[in-house]
């Protein structure tokens, strides 16, 4: 217990260093005053609206032909290179209009001729603005953003909260109408830094900052204008959604403001990291942690106690002595090593779990520690497909020695569907999902070329090191059992109405769940509402207590599974620590019910589709450390006996 709490405090104290520290993943770029900054647009994608609901799960083109924004003025507009991580989650970053030269400051610009909305286009974008669609802007790799105070603490900070509204929507009290105001204006704030060089002979300037506050007005031409246009109007902007024939005419106008600032390059993106409700966090760790010391402490009275003083009055018996006293999973000794039903397919999930644990701890050490970056967009997801692949080797390795263990003599099969049928259903659901969106134009969908990438990944690395682990784990020597298999099955008595499978993963499922059910909370937001998530430091903590908690609780119930002289523990260790999926997918469905308000048919196919694709990976993920951890229980407590 010690140790353990040592090691809690050692994680603990790095928690702050893993808020305030990260790498940037990106050189700086240096401006002069009057340098083009670059401002570049990403897909539209839905947000929290003012009643707390998430309404779409859909991304849009920036450029869809319905929103009719205005084009570059140079041409199409140019697609700016990605990494897959970024376009597997949705980003289509491009070329914009938008001219920002540094340290000018720009009022009320037009941004291209007033454009023109029919009827179709108006209800397209009425639509998305009651669906609280969000511009995502970069400038200099920041995303432009909208500042927003801390609420209920004293000392109140200001944080950036990614992307501003497409628009807006107001009530009418008299008639119960609501009306959409389009966002056609956009005052930009951009802070910058002054870089202090002695080698410089000019001052160079870097971006620090992006604040972007929209506003709906009827901007008008004015020749006496500076920039041609005049938006002092404060007239909204309403599409005409209502009559066929007629075409609401828009013009869209932005002013920039450059504001010099103290923050350095080095923490410009501090204010974006913002830890939302950090006493909940510690909160819900304390929690955990008391659930883990309770499962400790049961699992430490069972062994040290019962298993000790029954090994002790076992290893004291005579030959002659009366056997029929023992206790349960004394007698099922000779029957307890034998190999399960399925072999084949026990060995390949857990060959893919132990794929995904190690993908997935490696992946929070290195966002713990600060290589994944958000600044280098994308790099989370780059890193979890390359780790995944690199580590097909070990799950090549693990499915073959634990095939070969289990007797399993159809080797050539085990090593072609190790690396292929975890990945080929999660892909095929992947490619399934993916077409709901292609069908429905939206900027979401993976490109096919990105789909062949994967594919390439897939056969050209990941397949053949799975091969090759797998070559290993079978030329590996057998993992020889502390006790004989007799040849005639046991019979095994009748179990009592709480020996039930099912019953063991409802009780047992929840107690790992309640482990992550805070962190996974703010996960959710972070995929369905577009939040930067960069809480690694309780993920981290998190993930320690979710291993512990499923071993403890594994242990626990295959224990009173053999002294109920039930041998038939390796199918039932996996589905009882994987029960925590069934809680993760309830969860989700929750989620859905109460914070998501999708009208459309293929948002909800979306979001149903992806929270099963995740519960499916955490079911693979826990139910490996639940068999693992009762494989080395069960094999220490019947090599501690001696059998006559």
């Amino acid at each position: 217990m010690p140790s353990f709490l040592s090691g809690a405090l050692t994680a603990l104290s790095l928690l702050p260093l893993s808020h305030a520290f990260y790498l940037p993943g990106v050189a700086p770029t240096d401006y002069t005053i009057g340098n083009k900054v670059p401002l570049y647009v990403n897909a539209l994608t839905p947000t929290l609206a003012e009643d707390q609901q998430v309404r779409s799960v859909m991304a849009w083109d920036y450029y869809h032909p319905n929103f009719n924004f205005c084009p570059p003025k140079d041409g199409p507009p140019k697609k700016i290179s990605e990494s897959l991580g970024s376009i597997l989650f949705g980003d289509r970053i491009l070329t914009s209009p938008f001219e920002l030269y540094m340290g000018k400051n720009e009022t009320c610009k037009m941004l291209c001729n007033p454009v023109e909305y029919s009827q179709h286009q108006a209800q397209f974008v009425n639509w998305r603005i009651w669906q609280s669609y969000n511009h995502n802007w970069l400038i200099d790799g920041l995303p432009a953003a909208q500042a927003v105070r801390e609420r209920g603490k004293k000392d109140q900070q200001t944080y950036y909260v990614q992307g501003f509204p497409l628009g807006s929507v107001e009530m009418d009290d008299a008639t119960g109408n609501a009306t959409a105001f389009l966002n056609n204006h956009y005052d930009i704030f951009v802070d910058f830094h002054l870089v202090k060089s002695r080698l410089a002979t000019d001052p160079k300037y870097r971006v620090v900052g992006v604040e972007v506050i929209p506003s709906s007005r009827q901007a008008k031409l004015d020749e006496n204008a500076a920039y041609g246009a005049s938006c002092q109007s404060d007239a909204p902007v309403v599409l005409n959604s209502e009559d066929t024939n007629a075409k609401t005419k828009v013009m869209f106008t932005y002013s920039v403001y450059w504001r010099e600032s103290d923050t350095v390059w080095a923490t410009r993106w501090d204010k974006y990291l913002h830890v939302y409700e950090p006493s909940i966090h510690w909160f819900s760790l304390v929690n955990s942690a008391i659930i883990v010391v309770f499962l400790t402490g049961m699992v430490a009275m069972v062994v040290v106690r019962a298993l000790k003083k029954d090994i002790q009055r076992y290893n004291s018996f005579d030959i002659e002595d009366d056997v029929q006293d023992d206790s349960g999973w004394k007698l099922v000794h000779g029957d307890v090593f034998r190999p399960p039903k399925n072999p084949m397919l026990l060995a390949i999930f857990l060959g893919s779990g132990a794929q995904l644990f190690f993908m997935t701890g490696t992946t929070i050490v290195f966002a713990l520690l600060g290589f994944l970056s958000p600044s280098n967009r994308g790099s989370l997801g780059t890193v979890m497909i390359l780790l995944y692949t690199v580590f097909g080797f070990i799950g090549g390795y693990v499915s073959a020695r634990v095939y070969k263990t289990l007797n399993g003599d159809a080797w050539k099969r085990n090593i072609l569907l190790t690396p292929l049928l975890v990945p080929g259903i999660v892909f095929t659901v992947f490619f399934l999902l993916n077409l709901f969106l292609f069908f429905e134009h939206s900027s979401g969908a993976v490109p096919l070329t990105t789909m062949l990438a994967l594919i390439a990944i897939w056969f050209i690395i990941s397949v053949p090191l799975s091969f090759v682990g797998s070559w290993f784990g079978f030329r590996a020597s057998k993992w020889t059992p502390p006790t004989k298999t007799n040849q005639i099955p046991r019979q095994i008595p009748r179990q009592g109405k709480w020996g039930g499978i099912g019953t063991g993963m409802v009780v047992a499922g929840v107690l790992p769940f309640a482990s992550i059910f805070v962190e996974l909370y703010f996960i959710m937001g972070s995929i369905w509402v577009r939040k930067v998530y960069y809480m690694f430091g309780f993920l981290f903590l998190c993930y320690g207590i979710m291993i512990i908690t499923c071993s403890a609780v594994t242990i626990l119930s295959i224990y009173f599974l053999l002294c109920a002289e039930n041998y038939h523990w390796q199918w039932r260790a996996f589905f009882t620590s994987g029960a925590c999926a069934l809680y993760i997918v309830a969860y989700a469905l929750v989620y859905w019910v109460s914070k998501l308000s999708l009208g459309g048919f293929t948002s909800n196919v979306l979001y149903l589709g992806y929270s099963c694709l995740m519960g499916f990976l955490a079911w693979v993920l826990t139910g490996t450390i639940g068999f693992f951890a009762s494989a080395v229980f069960v094999n220490k407590i019947y090599a501690s006996i001696k059998i006559e």
